[in-house]
């Protein structure tokens, strides 16, 4: 195998390349000059003979890269590599295979070399907008020029690790180290929650792993069961009726028209009417139309805590969730549109007037985005998602409030959106022979497959996190929860659902459920025991395996709600046809 180190153009247009400026000198003492950034290309091959064809896929070029750099004391050389496979890499790579070039090239993978032109000589230490320059959830900062084996090597997992609740020496008690533990973590568990795990593992005989103390902090969240939603409340010392969450639910229940499915799914389904419906028909091998009953289907979501603490990466993985579910309902379906909307509170646009009259400077949480920056970045980054997916953002709405709610004489008591509202919605559809989950499609024999990339360390403890007040103290943490987006991924994972809903009533899918917070465990509980009422009847299967990586089990099995090759896998119940030879007769399957 060979490694060679394409050089490109500028990673930076003009545009950014100033805005970038302006936001390093207001962190920087010594001035910033100038910054210029390449993109490099770093190529894994099997012969060096298809490097010119490789060069014109990439429009770049061979050279040093000390080309690059300078030996005057005001320049500072920075090179910025992936953490773990990109989507870019993914999809550069498909393509090159796709060209030809499957038995050359092994893995095209990008980064970026920075020059950064200082004042005064620069002394060396932390930069002090470090963060500004790279992102460090899915990213490497180094000063040197990085090793190619490390980039295209795979990594050793890490071994399970066992929280040691109940000390030998007995000098603490098992709640006072798991309660250490929770707080470390970022786990969220309440008083109540400890006791009952403590108790739980008593009986066991045996203390726990750190993926089943991840996995019940995910899974009993607030994020994951709604308890305050779900919660009995009382107005003027009278008991209500119902809880909040019933209350919504009350209004389905009392006029159930025009509906076919709702609060059950991952999305609900209204009575559709007869239509068009364009689709590959699998006896012709041509695309037809057919006239048939198409339900539409809706969905409102939020992604409020990982808008908050970076916007865009935030508001996009919260548009690509909720693409997802749309592609979800039923057996199958189909997203078709998207709206967006973000709350947040006042802007404090910068002026020579200082704030308008009513806008009020209260200060943020240190690891909050300014309600600024959130409406420069979040939107931005949801319509990206969207655009890159293939649907339209078609509609949405902002808003912005911070009010003094407190008695006049007294104190201040504010309200706000500092930590903002960011809803991601969308309307699509569903074939009427898919609209619906049952039971009946799944016997035994059936595959559980999971859809989508590999398992990157990326969104850990996002259910936690985001049911967690948040402080300076678990800043680290909350950042650690947020996604990064790959909406190549889910196009593809969309790609096979439309595979197979354009099979009709033949599709292999019986059951399938988008892998948000639940996790992996589960998802696949969700998808054999709440909804097919079988826990056990069905064998997993995975096709494709995780990307070999330096991961704790933890990090792997309870990741964010869109962790895998940054986010968008499916869980999926398949029904298998099996030939005369006991292979697979699905197309789905070739």
């Amino acid at each position: 195998m060979t490694y060679k180190v394409l050089v490109s153009g500028s990673c930076y247009n003009a545009a950014d390349r100033l805005k970038l400026l302006q936001r390093l000198n207001k962190l920087s003492q010594n001035k910033v000059v100038a910054i210029d950034g390449r993109w490099l290309y770093y190529v894994h091959l099997s012969t060096t003979s298809c490097l010119r064809r490789v060069e014109t896929l990439v429009q770049a070029a061979e050279q040093p890269q000390d080309a690059l750099s300078s030996e005057r004391t005001e320049h500072l050389s920075i090179y910025i590599t992936p953490r773990n496979i990109s989507p870019w890499s993914s999809l550069a790579t498909n393509i090159a295979h796709v060209c030809g070039l499957k038995d050359e090239v092994h893995r095209i993978e990008r980064g970026r070399h920075l020059v950064i032109e200082f004042q005064k000589p620069f002394p060396g230490g932390e930069l002090p907008f470090r963060d500004n320059i790279y992102d460090r959830m899915t990213e490497i900062l180094s000063y040197k020029e990085p090793c190619m084996t490390s980039i295209f090597m795979d990594g050793v997992r890490k071994p399970l690790s066992i929280v040691p609740i109940f000390d030998e020496t007995k000098t603490l008690a098992p709640l006072t180290i798991i309660q250490a533990f929770n707080q470390k973590m970022g786990l969220g568990l309440d008083h109540a929650n400890m006791e009952h795990l403590v108790t739980e593992y008593e009986k066991l005989g045996r203390p726990p792993t750190d993926v089943e103390l991840f996995m019940w902090a995910q899974v009993n969240s607030e994020h994951c069961r709604h308890h305050v939603f779900n919660a009995a409340w009382t107005i003027d010392d009278v008991s209500m009726e119902h809880s909040l969450f019933n209350m919504i639910k009350n209004t389905h229940k009392k006029t159930p028209d025009f509906t076919i499915s709702a609060y059950s799914d991952n999305a609900a389904v209204l009575e559709g009417r007869k239509a068009k419906y364009w689709a590959f028909d699998w006896s012709t091998g041509a695309w037809a139309f057919s006239s048939e009953v198409v339900h539409p289907l809706i969905k409102v979501e939020t992604h409020n805590h990982p808008t908050a603490i970076s916007p865009f990466p935030g508001a996009a993985t919260g548009s690509g969730g909720e693409i997802r579910d749309e592609g979800a309902v039923g057996r199958g379906s189909s997203p078709k549109a998207g709206l967006v909307g973000f709350w947040v509170s006042d802007l404090l646009i910068p002026s020579e007037g200082g704030p308008r009259p009513w806008e009020n400077d209260i200060g943020r949480p240190a690891h909050y985005a300014s309600s600024l920056d959130i409406m420069l970045e979040a939107p931005i980054g949801s319509a990206r998602f969207n655009n890159e997916f293939g649907r339209p953002v078609l509609t949405g709405v902002f808003r912005t409030l911070l009010a003094n709610t407190g008695r006049k004489g007294q104190n201040p008591e504010w309200r706000g959106y500092h930590k903002p509202i960011m809803i991601a919605g969308g309307i699509g559809a569903v074939r009427e022979q898919h609209a619906l989950k049952n039971a009946q499609d799944v016997h035994s024999g059936a595959r559980i497959v999971v859809l989508g990339g590999p398992a990157l360390l990326i969104g850990l403890n996002g259910g936690a996190s985001s049911s967690s007040a948040s402080t300076g103290v678990n800043a680290e943490l909350d950042f650690n929860s947020v996604q990064r987006q790959n909406p190549e991924m889910e196009r593809r994972c969309q790609s096979v659902i439309d595979i197979c809903r354009a099979m009709g009533q033949d599709s292999p899918i019986a059951f399938i459920h988008d892998v948000s917070l639940i996790k992996y465990q589960s998802a696949i509980e969700a998808e054999t025991r709440a909804q097919v009422g079988a826990g056990g009847l069905c064998k997993p299967t995975y096709p494709k395996p995780l990307v070999p990586s330096p991961h704790m089990p933890r990090e792997t099995m309870t990741r964010g709600d869109r962790a895998p090759e940054n986010p968008e896998n499916h869980v999926a119940i398949i029904i298998v046809e099996k030939d005369a030879d006991g292979q697979c007769n699905s197309k789905c399957c070739s």
